[in-house]
């Protein structure tokens, strides 16, 4: 069955590449081009990855993804000629998991979506990690639930941040760099704006650590990465 992608564009030129790149890669697309109209088919159910301009009518791309990361869990792509670093965190902290700078190459695009739904497949078919419960100091994860606990309380993760958090503590100690940590998680080689994975890592420590600043968990490695400590 050929994977559906939704395209929430009102830049009608922009989303007929988009569809027809999609098309020849062998997806369904589908194009919508309201905010509002984007947002009630994105919570259908029906789409297994969501391409999404943060500048709409009715509704901007923002407030779409917040609403759909309330309703289904599917990866969502950020499409937008908005390339200032707040803007990237903010779309990334409401749960987008890649980001696309127009203008782009229709075959980064198409790289990007199929890297994401495979690392997508990856995580929630179970084989990302091994079934068992894995405890480092006060966190604990469940690769078999995707539940993440914080000194017992469970804190919610988003898709990126979860698969992230489950590579470091199935890794402990070894340093790896921003590149082999984007190539590992997003799934994709040379295309990718590494700026995300330190975003990523960012809200891990939000998340994970007493001391944002000052973390014990997540190591900064200058010069090479970063490191789990356990």
């Amino acid at each position: 069955m050929l994977k559906k992608i939704l395209i929430i564009e009102d830049d009608k030129a922009i989303a007929e590449i988009e569809r027809d790149f999609l098309e020849i890669n062998g997806f369904e697309a589908y194009i919508v081009e309201d905010g509002i109209e984007g947002l009630k088919q994105a919570t259908s159910g029906e789409y297994n990855l969501i391409l999404l301009d943060l500048m709409l009518p009715g509704m901007d791309g923002y407030e779409i993804c917040k609403k759909i990361r309330g309703v289904v869990d599917v990866p969502i792509i950020m499409v937008t000629a908005k390339i200032e670093d707040v803007d990237k965190i903010r779309g990334l902290g409401l749960g987008a998991d890649d980001y696309v700078s127009k203008p782009f190459s229709p075959t980064e695009l198409v790289a990007r979506v199929k890297a994401n739904l495979a690392q997508y497949e990856r995580l929630t078919s179970g084989q990302a990690a091994k079934n068992e419960k894995i405890q480092v100091g006060n966190i604990k994860v469940n690769p078999k639930t995707h539940r993440v606990y914080i000194e017992g309380k469970e804190i919610e993760f988003k898709n990126k941040e979860y698969e992230l958090l489950l590579f470091l503590v199935t890794n402990p100690d070894i340093v790896f760099s921003k590149e082999m940590l984007y190539e590992r998680i997003w799934g994709i080689d040379a295309y990718g704006d590494i700026k995300t994975v330190a975003v990523h890592i960012n809200r891990l420590r939000e998340k994970i650590e007493k001391d944002p600043s000052n973390p014990i968990h997540i190591e900064t490695v200058w010069g090479a990465g970063y490191r789990f400590k356990v």
